[in-house]
């Protein structure tokens, strides 16, 4: 007996035990969290850059600017800013709002330096907060707002925007989202499990008792860890999606087990030596990619790594653990009271579920290459657009029509241009008068450069060591004509440098972004070269194959590659706008291709695993590459598309969520599981391997005796019936 099977029955007879471990694990967690909070980060700075220097110099010898800024924009509904009503209205508010927790100042529209539009009906208070967005208590934000938006009236409409407000604007909880996804993947599996209601429950009790005390861990590693807000609704998207399908593929399997007549502890034990080591080699790829992003060498997304793994680690321990012993205390209450009762008069019975699946492979199986071909072209079709991405950090522009920081945006916008939304913050070390004449100089070629609206005359520090001027761009922050400009600005820095001791930096939030997609750029090429290596390592050495996990690596890009093509197609492009209202289009969150990478490659691999596991068993048996063929295809075929369907809705159900990033990535991975399990798993893999025939399985011996055997389904399996059609006009499949 495996260790697996071994490991199996101890969870079945010792079921008390497994359910008693995780309900303890669950409420002391639970508890752990309660006590000890979390502490989210949502900085994504990156040391090193040109805008991190610029950040420094400003925080070392620009204290008072050093902190976020904020800004509350009033516009008149009648007349104009300069009325007394509307004076005395803003003037009021204002005093309110400098008396604040963690406002350092507050610079009127009024007073020195304020700003009010050429027509007087737009103005701008600006606020100097004590600390980085970051650091601001919520709390104290939404004091901020509150206390402005009490000035709106129907004399006067105040917005307000910048890094502080939108932290806490940007999106909900996605509670909601959960909520439908668990619904919608009940109503599947459902379905799937042919209406039997304890079955479909088991995978989703799984799934979500694994979350709840990943989640709770979560709160307790951000202590340790930089951990961003928007992480724990990542990490129910994935684990949700992943755990439910987890539990499927064993739940599946099991009710096979007891149909053809094994009692319920061999059904079980059956089901994890079995589909359970496929859950196991399937968790440990997910894992292993999410790891992958310390290749990236950013702090931001080590926390975004170690987390998300934890939690979908947990829902793979779960499938393997949990879901055993509540196989246990159900025995045969998985199958339908028709499917119980036909076992004393029937015995061993045969699931019509292979009808559809086997006509299919065989197809397929006849006439591989046009198949092969059409699924190349839906996947290119969809995936054109990636070639136009654009990666940055989305701003106010794309939140919702309806949110405060987007209208005030627009107020921006209109009252004082487009790129009044995200300045160029110029600033200049400088050590004696010399380096002050050429900073000043390097300020006023600025407004001369195509693409500059206007330019600030320099301030110099209050130590005489830094001064700062600021480049406003005649285009939007995420325009491209912005990122040339920017280009173009910083190209001219070392010409203004030459000779002297100045140090010239652009920073500000506009170039931040820049830098940022720059960086994660970079570093996206070696990180998806470590993550395709170490799958096709892994895959060549379970299925002692080098052409299988070579196509699984390459379609497994291609589904990658839809994913951001959909998403470019709707956010960038602005084709969703319609149907998932957001502001307005922009490029995509620099951050998510590498997470999104990432988890996708493991997911592709997950379905690649449990199709090519049914194959090889077969191809062990029989030798026969068109018989392995169609026999893994026939038997997974309506299990794989429940779970992708199942992964789709969780995934889709998280558009609703309202945070722009959620959303891109709810859509992305949405789309790449439908094309992986409806294209590229349905039709291009099983036509390729017909076309390839028996080099599908070819090791060269030399290498075949190097690499270590690694067995996904039992090494001495039970041969199993012969694939066939029964007598009756639907096929079904023979498990055993």
């Amino acid at each position: 007996m495996t260790v697996m099977a071994t490991f199996a029955r101890w969870c079945f007879i010792h079921r008390r035990a497994v359910l008693a471990a995780w309900l303890v694990a669950l409420i002391g967690f639970f508890g752990v969290s309660r006590l000890t909070g979390s502490a989210y980060s949502n900085s994504d700075s990156l040391p090193g850059t040109d805008s991190a220097k610029a950040l420094q110099v400003l925080t070392t010898d620009f204290p008072a600017q050093a902190g976020d800024t904020d800004q509350i924009v009033m516009q008149t509904k009648r007349g104009t800013l300069r009325s007394p009503a509307a004076e005395t209205a803003v003037t009021s508010m204002l005093a309110r709002v400098v008396k604040l927790p963690h406002v350092r100042s507050v610079t009127s529209p009024y007073g020195p330096g304020g700003q009010i539009s050429g027509d007087g009906t737009i103005g701008i208070a600006t606020v100097n907060l004590d600390a980085q967005a970051t650091n601001v208590p919520d709390s104290a934000v939404q004091t901020l707002i509150s206390t402005a938006e009490s000035a709106d009236s129907s004399l006067l409409n105040v917005q307000l925007g910048g890094a502080a407000v939108e932290n806490i604007t940007s999106g909900g909880g996605g509670y909601s989202s959960v909520l439908l996804g668990i619904v919608a993947a009940l109503i599947i599996m459902f379905i799937a499990f042919r209406r039997s209601v304890s079955a479909a429950l088991l995978p989703l009790i799984s799934a979500l008792v694994a979350i709840g005390a990943g989640l709770s861990i979560l709160n307790i590693l951000t202590h340790a860890v930089a951990v961003a807000s928007w992480v724990p609704t990542v990490a129910i998207l994935v684990s949700l999606g992943v755990g439910v399908d987890y539990a499927l593929f064993v739940v599946s399997r099991h009710r096979d087990g007891l149909l053809a007549g094994q009692t319920p502890e061999d059904a079980a034990v059956t089901a994890l030596n079995t589909s359970g080591r496929a859950v196991l080699l399937a968790g440990l790829t997910v894992c292993v990619a999410l790891l992958g992003l310390f290749a990236l060498q950013l702090s931001f997304m080590n926390g975004v790594a170690v987390t998300v793994t934890v939690v979908v680690g947990l829902t793979m321990v779960a499938s393997l653990t949990l879901l055993p012993a509540m196989l246990g205390f159900l025995g045969l209450k998985v199958l339908r009271r028709a499917e119980r009762g036909n076992l004393p008069r029937h015995g061993r019975q045969i699931e019509q579920a292979g009808g559809f699946w086997l006509r299919l492979a065989e197809g397929l199986g006849r006439k591989p290459r046009i198949p092969a071909i059409l699924a190349l072209a839906v996947i290119a079709v969809l995936a054109i657009p990636f070639l136009s991405m654009r990666a940055g950090l989305v701003d106010a522009s794309t939140d919702p029509s309806s949110a405060t920081t987007y209208q005030a945006y627009q107020l921006l916008a209109k009252g004082f241009g487009p790129g009044f939304n995200g300045p160029l913050a110029v600033v200049g070390q400088v050590a004696n008068p010399a380096d002050r004449a050429r900073f000043a100089s390097f300020a006023a070629s600025a407004r001369s450069e195509p693409g500059v609206a206007g330019v600030t005359s320099p301030q110099l520090s209050p130590d005489g060591k830094a001064e700062v001027a600021e480049v406003f761009p005649a285009t939007g922050p995420q325009e491209a004509a912005t990122t040339t400009l920017l280009d173009r600005l910083r190209a001219a820095v070392p010409r203004a440098e030459a000779g002297s001791t100045l140090a010239i930096h652009i920073g500000g939030t506009t170039a931040a972004s820049q830098d940022f997609s720059t960086v994660l750029s970079k570093k996206l090429a070696p990180f998806v070269a470590v993550v395709v290596g170490l799958s096709f390592l892994l895959l060549a050495v379970v299925f002692r194959s080098l052409l299988i996990p070579l196509v699984a690596a390459v379609m497994n890009l291609l589904s990658f590659g839809v994913a951001l093509g959909v998403m470019t197609a709707a956010f960038q492009f602005g084709w969703g706008k319609p149907v998932f209202g957001f502001g307005a289009a922009g490029p995509i969150e620099a951050w998510i291709p590498a997470l999104m990478f990432a988890v996708l490659f493991g997911l592709s691999t997950d379905y690649e695993v449990f199709l090519i596991s049914r194959m090889h068993e077969e191809w062990t048996l029989s030798g026969d590459n068109r018989r392995a063929v169609i026999r893994g295809q026939a038997e997974t075929g309506r299990v794989i598309t429940a779970a992708s369907l199942i992964m789709i809705v969780v995934f889709a159900a998280f558009i609703l969520e309202g945070q722009l990033a959620i959303m891109e990535i709810g859509l992305g991975f949405s789309a790449a599981i439908f094309v992986d399990a409806y294209v590229i798993r349905t039709v291009f893999v099983p036509a390729a391997m017909h076309a390839l025939g028996r080099a599908n399985w070819w090791l060269p011996a030399w290498l075949d005796r190097l690499v270590p055997r690694l067995h996904v389904e039992p090494a001495a399996p039970t041969p199993a019936g012969a694939l066939r059609r029964p007598a009756s006009a639907g096929a079904g499949r023979v498990t055993g």
